[in-house]
């Protein structure tokens, strides 16, 4: 997609916000203009802060998920009888809405850092061990045959031949859950913690009717998940680049 899309799309967002909050007339919604200035006096009064510690707790989730799942799931794909083993747990554990779990993680890692990360490393786990399993289980059995002929042993066929067949899984299952990543990241922030940008709109904006500083943390969240899209689109390129050769 090219930036002057990205950039139209934006502009017409914008220029949708203004139009409403022009027509609509009431505090509840400010103007783009009101709340990037409210975006711009916030950030150096803690706003940035906020930012940073759900950025941290954020990206912890990502990368661990990744570092577990992405073995874990080329391992299955690989064995057939290991993921005939565990492929009923993951059945019944998959849909499961692992939110509701927040009380009980809560009870075991307490209301820092470490069960907030846990609880969005379950979700992200989860959609990132699926869509990696099944790439690696897809892929042609000529293929392994013929890279094993040339005396490639087991550590050689997870370097050439299922790693770069399945990272760009892993990318698009990671591209997929951001969103979901930033939704769970709201909730958790919004009770039993004193940071963070769940925090920042709903207990301490929001209960203040502050409806500028409000939708400056909600930019500040809608950032962080753009940001975090556009570094995995990246990497795509830098790592993937054969999926973008013409």
């Amino acid at each position: 997609m090219r930036n002057r899309d990205i950039f139209l799309a934006a502009l017409a967002l914008l220029i949708a916000w203004q139009i409403a909050a022009l027509v609509l007339q009431r505090e509840i919604l400010p103007t783009p203009v009101v709340v990037f200035n409210a975006l711009i006096v916030q950030v150096p009064r803690g706003l940035a802060w906020h930012f940073i510690v759900s950025a941290w707790r954020v990206i912890a989730s990502i990368a661990l998920a990744v570092a577990l799942a992405t073995p874990a799931g080329m391992a299955l794909g690989q064995y057939p009888r290991v993921n005939r083993f565990f492929a009923p747990v993951i059945y019944l554990t998959y849909p499961i809405p692992k939110i509701v779990l927040l009380p009980i993680v809560i009870l075991f890692l307490g209301i820092g850092d470490a069960s907030k990360i846990a609880v969005i490393f379950l979700i992200l786990f989860f959609q990132v061990l699926v869509v990696v399993r099944d790439a690696s289980a897809a892929l042609r059995p000529e293929l392994i045959y013929s890279v094993r002929s040339l005396g490639a042993g087991r550590r050689a066929l997870l370097r050439f031949v299922y790693l770069p067949a399945t990272l760009p899984a892993v990318l698009t299952a990671i591209r997929l859950s951001i969103a979901t990543a930033i939704a769970v990241l709201f909730f958790t922030e919004t009770f039993a913690t004193t940071a963070g940008l769940g925090y920042y709109v709903i207990t301490d904006t929001f209960s203040r009717v502050a409806y500028p500083e409000m939708y400056a943390g909600v930019v500040a969240m809608s950032l962080l998940g753009l940001v975090l899209y556009f570094v995995v689109d990246y990497l795509e390129r830098v790592l993937c680049p054969y999926l973008f050769a013409k």
